[in-house]
Formats: C-alpha cells, sequence, structure tokens
C-alpha cells in the first residue's frame, strides 16, 4: 500500500511540474545586487545583477521581467524612466532597446542594435527631457523618440559621451576624454562644427535614493544570487550548481557560489568564506558534486582546491598544506588547480590535480583517506574536467586544452587507464582537434565526446583498441546524391546532455543548442537567442531532470530551462505509472496530451472506444505527445479514447483512458 500511495505521490509531482506544458521555457534570473532604481508613481522599477523587476508601493506585489515573459533580451545596462511617455527606457547590453508601459506592454526599438558600426556602440548613461531620451555613446548622443518608439536623431561628435544634460537653451555633451562640450538647442545639433569646448569634464557620481534603496532591500524577488553557472549537476531532482569560470586561457574571477534549486525554491550555501579559509579562494569553481551515503555532504573544486560543505555550510578547505593536492606553482593557493570531482557508488571521492607531475589522479575514500594513483599519462595535462562514471563503472575525463586534448578512461577495479590522444575516424581521417570539452554517456552504452570539431561517438567494442575509432556521424543529404555530411562538423561542442529518449542536446560555444534524435542523425531543435528564448547562443553546462524533461541550460548571461517532451522510461509499464495529462481534455485546452510512465521505444496507439485508431508512434525515452487530431489532422470529436501500449519487443503493455471535451 506504501508502495502505491508513493507512485502516486510521484505522478502527481510530475503532474504540477508538466503544468507549464511542453515546450515552454522559464527564466532563473538573479536579483540581488541592485544597480539603479527607477520611481514611476506608486511604482519602483529595479534593475538589479543585469535583470529587472518592479515593486507596486500600494499593494506591495513584486513582478519580475526577463526575456521569457516579456523582454526582448537579457542582461540590461541601464535604465529610465521617462514621466511624459509614461514608458520605461530599458538598455541591454548588446544595445538593444525595449520600452516598457505601465500595463507590462514592450515595444522593442532594434535598429540601433542591429546597425553594422565602427564606432563603439557602448551606452553609457541615459538622460531623459521630456519624452525623449537622450543616449550617451562612445560617438557621441542618440536622440530617442520615447513617445514614437523610434530614434531621432543622432549626433555624431567623434567622441566618447559619458553623461549630456539640458540646461540654459543649450545641450552639454561630457566626455572622459574631450572635456565638456555645448551646442545651442536652436542650431543644427547635427553638424558638429556647432558643438564648442567649453570646459573640463567633471566625472558624474551614480547615487541610488537611499529611502528607496532601504525599500528595495526588504523586498525578495525570488531567484538565485548570481547569474554564474558555468557546472551544473541534477541529483535525485535537485539542480546543483556553481559558477565555473577558470580555464587555461585566462581567470574570470567569478564569485564562488553553490546554487541548488529544488522544485522552484533556491538554496544558497555559505560564500563568505575569506576569513574561514585565509583569503579569497573561494572563486571560479568548476565542479560539484554530492555524496551518495550522506546527500549533506556536497563537494566543490576550482582552480583553488577542493572545498567540502555539510548542511549548506563551510565545512574544509583541501589544499597543499592539509591534503595531498599540489600546486600548480610552489606554495600558490591560487592554483590548486581541480577542474572535476565525483563521487562513486561507494562514496569515495575521484579528482585530477592539474599541472602536478608529483600527484595527479586522486581518491579519497569515505573515510576521508587520501590515495594517489599516480599515473604518467597525465604528466602532459592541465585542464582535466568533467569526471563521470559510466554504467561499466568505468571513469571517464578529458583533458581540455588545446595542449594534449585528450579523452581518459579508467577502470578502479584493474588501475588501468586509456588515454586517447589522437582522434580518427570512421573514414580513417584525423580528426583535427584542439579542444576535448566534456564526455557523456548514451542509452547505447556510447560515448559521446563534445570537441571544438564537433561531437564524436566512441562505441563500446573500441574502448580498448589499440586504434580507435571515433565516428563523426554521417548525416545524408538527401538531395539525390550519396553524399553525407558529418554530425555538427566544425561546431565547438562545450557541453552536452542525454534525455530520457536517447536524444542528444548539445551546447555550443555561439551557436546555441542543438536537439538531435536517438537515431542519431536528425536535427530536431536548433534554438538559439534568435529564434527562442534562450537567454544566449553562448552555453557553459546542460542538465536534465529525467523524471520532468526540463532541461536546465547554463548560459553566460545566466540560467534558463525549457519543458522537453522526454523523460526516464520505466522497467514496466502498469496502471501506476502510466497515465495521460490532461485528463480530460476540455474545450478550452488547446495544448499537447502527455502519456507518461512508458518503457524506451513503446508502441502507442490511441483508438476510439469502438477501436478506431486516431493516432500511433513510438515513445520518446518514458513520453508520448499526442496533438489530440486523427490520423487526417482533424480535432477528434468528445468521447473516451483508449492508450494501448505495448514495449518495443511487442510485449503488451497496460491501457490507459483519456477524456476529450469539446
Amino acid at each position: 500500500m506504501k508502495k502505491i500511495i508513493l507512485c502516486l505521490i510521484g505522478v502527481l509531482y510530475t503532474c504540477m511540474l508538466h503544468a507549464d506544458g511542453i515546450g515552454t521555457w522559464k527564466a532563473y534570473m538573479a536579483y540581488h545586487d541592485v544597480q539603479q532604481i527607477e520611481q514611476a508613481g506608486n511604482k519602483l522599477y529595479v534593475l538589479a545583477s543585469d535583470n529587472l523587476y518592479d515593486y507596486n508601493t500600494t499593494d506591495n506585489s513584486i513582478q519580475t521581467y526577463d526575456k521569457v515573459n516579456a523582454l526582448s533580451d537579457c542582461g540590461i545596462d541601464h535604465i529610465a524612466w521617462c514621466n511624459a511617455a509614461k514608458r520605461l527606457v530599458i538598455i541591454f547590453q548588446n544595445q538593444n532597446i525595449d520600452l516598457l508601459d505601465e500595463k507590462g506592454t514592450v515595444v522593442n526599438i532594434s535598429d540601433y542594435y542591429s546597425k553594422s558600426m565602427t564606432e563603439d556602440k557602448t551606452v553609457y548613461s541615459v538622460y531623459i527631457q521630456d519624452h525623449f531620451a537622450y543616449l550617451c555613446t562612445g560617438f557621441g548622443i542618440i536622440k530617442l523618440n520615447v513617445r514614437d518608439a523610434e530614434i531621432a536623431d543622432t549626433y555624431l561628435l567623434g567622441f566618447r559621451t559619458d553623461y549630456c544634460y539640458i540646461a540654459d537653451g543649450n545641450i552639454y555633451a561630457a566626455s572622459s576624454t574631450h572635456g565638456l562640450y555645448s551646442a545651442p538647442l536652436t542650431t543644427n545639433l547635427l553638424d558638429k562644427a556647432n558643438w564648442k569646448r567649453t570646459g573640463n569634464y567633471v566625472a558624474k557620481t551614480k547615487t541610488i535614493d537611499p529611502e528607496l534603496l532601504a525599500i528595495v532591500h526588504q523586498l525578495n524577488p525570488g531567484g538565485p544570487k548570481y547569474n554564474n553557472f558555468g557546472f551544473m549537476r541534477l541529483y535525485k531532482g535537485k539542480l546543483y550548481t556553481v559558477g565555473g569560470g577558470y580555464s587555461v586561457v585566462k581567470d574570470l574571477f567569478r564569485p564562488g557560489c553553490i546554487q541548488v534549486l529544488d522544485k522552484d525554491e533556491w538554496t544558497l550555501y555559505e560564500d563568505n568564506l575569506s576569513d574561514k579559509i585565509g583569503g579569497d579562494y573561494f572563486i571560479d569553481l568548476n565542479a560539484i558534486d554530492v555524496n551518495p551515503l550522506d546527500n549533506d555532504i556536497v563537494f566543490v573544486s576550482g582552480k583553488t582546491g577542493i572545498f567540502e560543505f555539510y548542511k549548506n555550510k563551510f565545512r574544509k578547505h583541501y589544499s597543499y598544506d592539509n591534503s595531498i593536492l599540489k600546486a600548480a606553482f610552489e606554495n600558490n593557493k591560487n592554483y590548486v588547480v581541480i577542474q572535476g570531482l565525483k563521487f562513486d557508488n561507494e562514496g569515495n571521492l575521484w579528482c585530477v590535480n592539474n599541472m602536478s607531475n608529483e600527484e595527479n589522479l586522486l581518491m579519497m575514500s569515505s573515510d576521508y583517506q587520501w590515495k594517489s594513483l599516480y599515473n604518467s599519462k597525465f604528466n602532459t595535462i592541465n585542464n582535466v574536467c568533467h569526471l563521470t562514471f559510466d554504467s561499466r563503472q568505468l571513469l571517464w575525463m578529458v583533458n581540455n586544452s588545446w595542449v594534449n586534448p585528450s579523452l581518459f578512461c579508467y577502470q578502479p577495479s584493474t588501475d588501468r587507464i586509456n588515454a586517447y590522444t589522437s582522434f580518427v575516424n570512421e573514414d580513417n581521417t584525423k580528426v583535427s582537434v584542439n579542444y576535448v570539452r566534456c564526455v557523456a554517456e548514451d542509452k547505447q552504452g556510447n560515448m559521446w565526446i563534445g570537441t571544438d570539431a564537433g561531437p564524436l561517438m566512441l562505441e563500446p567494442n573500441e574502448f580498448n583498441s589499440e586504434n580507435p575509432i571515433f565516428q563523426q556521424i554521417k548525416v545524408p543529404r538527401n538531395d539525390g546524391t550519396n553524399y553525407a555530411d558529418y554530425l555538427l562538423a566544425g561546431i565547438d561542442i562545450t557541453c552536452m546532455a542525454i534525455d530520457g529518449g536517447n536524444r542528444k542536446w548539445f551546447g555550443t560555444a555561439n551557436n546555441g543548442i542543438y536537439l538531435i534524435d536517438s537515431d542519431n542523425m536528425t536535427e530536431i531543435q536548433h534554438f538559439t537567442a534568435s529564434n527562442s528564448n534562450l537567454l544566449s547562443d553562448n552555453i557553459e553546462s546542460i542538465a536534465i531532470n529525467e523524471e520532468t524533461g526540463e532541461v536546465f541550460i547554463g548560459t553566460n548571461k545566466g540560467l534558463c530551462s525549457y519543458m522537453s517532451d522526454a523523460i526516464e522510461p520505466v522497467e514496466e509499464m502498469n496502471k501506476d505509472v502510466t497515465y495521460a495529462y490532461p485528463n480530460p481534455v476540455r474545450p478550452d485546452y488547446t495544448g499537447p496530451i502527455t502519456i507518461v510512465g512508458l518503457t524506451m521505444d513503446a508502441d502507442i496507439k490511441i483508438t476510439t472506444s469502438n477501436g478506431v485508431l486516431v493516432a500511433q508512434g513510438r515513445s520518446n525515452g518514458g513520453t508520448f505527445v499526442w496533438d489530440g487530431t486523427d490520423t487526417n489532422g482533424k480535432r477528434v470529436a468528445s468521447g473516451v479514447y483508449m492508450v494501448q501500449t505495448a514495449t518495443a519487443e511487442g510485449k503488451k503493455g497496460t491501457v490507459c483512458k483519456i477524456a476529450i471535451v469539446n
């Protein structure tokens, strides 16, 4: 009885998480660091952590704004309230412009964003006068008509304008590089000759009204503290994240942060550690994992060693002075480089000490005893990361560096390691790889490797080969020729994840996200910032909730998610786990009807109560989506429809019903 109740609870929970529907996007933006406050009647518009929300002082309500629910872009530099036009001017970091009115309606002005210019397009400040906004740029001033939502004039002054203002019938342009210039408003401001130098530059201090700031500091708009999600791991339904930041190319100096998402609630781990660890070493974290023996214990690592947390609180910093870890440079805690770590099923923690020829492959046992498993094959590497155990308990990792880009496979039971430093495809052609970014196992036991030359696949029978073949999947052109192209050839794959339907989600350096079907050839989706609600085309991390199908995407501009139509398949279909939602389907519902609790590649037939077939297909992992139409594409009539299931092997599954009311 208890097992049945737990199953029902799981069903209800999954339904709740799918409430937004397949194909919907969510943004998880930070609103922690207040940068600017604009008062507009009973509303306070707050720019915080490069994002926007408003606070209604009348009813105490808070409304957040992001690319998913209102705005045209993300990453805001400036906001300014234009009272004459009753609109908030929003200037994004890429120079895109939105105008937001009091009802939440947004008008986008993309002319400046899309204009190709050699000049510095950066907007340094915004000045409001009547229904105009004056945008101070790297080359002069742009006059924006906020009421009509159009650019009125452009004053090409030929120098950086830090701020401007209007006084005594003149417009003034203050430049940190050229001084103070002015021109009478009655003259032709388009003529640079009419602008005269009238004084020296005086820096303008940005201030926030302390009374407004005091009000805002009491608010809680939700969300994480930081917009950095360089690495993520999904564990037991919780999303564990760290900021990332360090590579062999440069240090980004991202603040150390552990942010955990459980349903819609964020937990921030203790992050003010300077006093406890004796310096600012909690920075640029690139890996996180949860102890399987005690889920309250979490380890993270980056360029300054390993950090242990217990119940969200810092417990210990492991470095060269209290462990067998070694610094890249003698006695330098800034570079105790541990770019990846992973627990095995017994609670042993595995990691690689980069840039050390004394200690490299390390294991800390469940009773906190360190063990060195030194191997000379790691001596030439300096950026081993993305440690993962496959279904065979083999430990995989990559060396993400142009110096000896490599893939490694370690077998703990035999202490054997395979180092793959050359990548030859099925055509016996060497693939030119400069970076090996990540590695993941698919549902068939194949290992997928993300590189700057595109994805490669290594089959199990090639693991121990003297000359392993890395497949570049060939995609037929289907143009009447016999030609084919390698899958995503030349695309820099930065991260990837395999969903419940054995589909591959490839994140890229500047091309957004590709979703490739389980056949490894068919491109189902290519999400970009321009054709979807994806925050940025620069993807840093991907993690998938196999219970719900939600795909979390960490970008250089923050975290968003996409609700996919694939969840983890079940081992056996039965009435306790196999069901359809929404059910009943009411007249006002036009979205997809989803059947879950299916086995892999299950055969699905949907019929009328008297046996007439209206739809059929195969499941994506544990999910099948029906659009509510018959085989002719017409919406079915009101009635009760039978969902008949069978396994991929033809074994009869269970039957569930869907009631449709038109």
